[in-house]
């Protein structure tokens, strides 16, 4: 087998279509570091998503809004770096779209041209097609993200389910076909009904992808920290924890602790020795 066979090909859009056309589900998740990055890489995931949710599980800010594109782009560049399989979607913070068509693909453009990423996600429906459609047409792939939008939830009454009514489930499927006719390739489908998510699946050609939104979406995202149990302050009920890695890392410390304050730890395996020769010559030296 050849070098260039065995190398690790990188995932496409067009890979992500045809895995919606086979009927095949997509797997996404967060990443936010560069090892992060080795490890979902490596464990086969299709899509990380370098999200804003950082703010909060790795930066401690109370929500998302703070976050800067200082911050997404330091940990996109790491990401990056990291990854050799996976589409990198690079998450636009709060207020580095809101304002403007101009801001909103200049800012996209430092995440995708500077930062490395594949493509970018933004938060909105309809009253961003706009500017989906502007960062589309500047070339640069653009994610959509509707229901729940955590940069937005004061306005829609908080972390709360979206259309459950006739009315605001309207209103979400329109976001989605706005949002397809705009040019975006994919849609985070978040804390809605998961009849509606199927409703929304099967009226537009692009992959959705859920939180929250059930099995019948395209496929599935969940943040890092919440499935492996490392983010602590509350767990979604949409989220399925894998793994409680905070107690098994709070254990580990303590257990390290313990051997430092016994003396079992270093041990000879962990040090490094000179012979016992050289060591009574130094003696010598010194007390000379």
């Amino acid at each position: 087998m050849s070098e260039q066979s065995m190398e690790i090909k990188k995932l496409l859009i067009s890979d992500l279509w045809k895995m919606k056309d086979e009927g095949k589900k997509i797997t996404m998740i967060t990443a936010y570091s560069y090892p992060q990055g080795l490890i979902v890489d490596e464990a086969g995931i299709d899509i990380i998503l370098v999200g804003d949710s950082l703010g909060m599980v790795e930066l401690g800010y109370r929500d998302t809004v703070p976050v800067t594109m200082d911050e997404m782009l330091s940990h996109t560049k790491a990401v990056v770096r990291a990854v050799k399989r996976a589409h990198i979607v690079g998450d636009m913070p709060f207020m580095s779209y809101n304002i403007s068509i101009e801001q909103a693909v200049t800012n996209a453009g430092i995440l995708y041209k500077d930062g490395g990423a594949d493509s970018v996600k933004l938060e909105g429906g309809q009253e961003m097609a706009d500017k989906v459609a502007a960062i589309h047409k500047a070339g640069i792939p653009a994610f959509g993200h509707i229901g729940l939008t955590p940069q937005t939830a004061a306005l829609l009454g908080g972390f709360k389910v979206q259309g459950k009514s006739i009315d605001n489930a309207k209103r979400v499927v329109d976001d989605a076909l706005a949002l397809e006719d705009a040019g975006a390739f994919a849609i985070i489908l978040e804390a809605i009904p998961q009849q509606l998510a199927e409703i929304i699946t099967e009226r537009v050609s692009i992959p959705t992808v859920g939180i929250g939104g059930g099995v019948k979406c395209g496929g599935q995202v969940l943040v890092l920290h919440d499935m492996v149990g490392l983010f602590k302050r509350f767990t979604p009920k949409f989220v399925k924890v894998y793994l409680d890695s905070y107690s098994a890392q709070v254990g580990a410390v303590k257990e390290y602790i313990s051997d430092v304050q016994q003396g079992s730890f270093p041990g000879d395996e962990h040090s490094f020795n000179m012979p016992k020769e050289a060591v009574e010559e130094l003696k010598k030296v010194l007390d000379h």
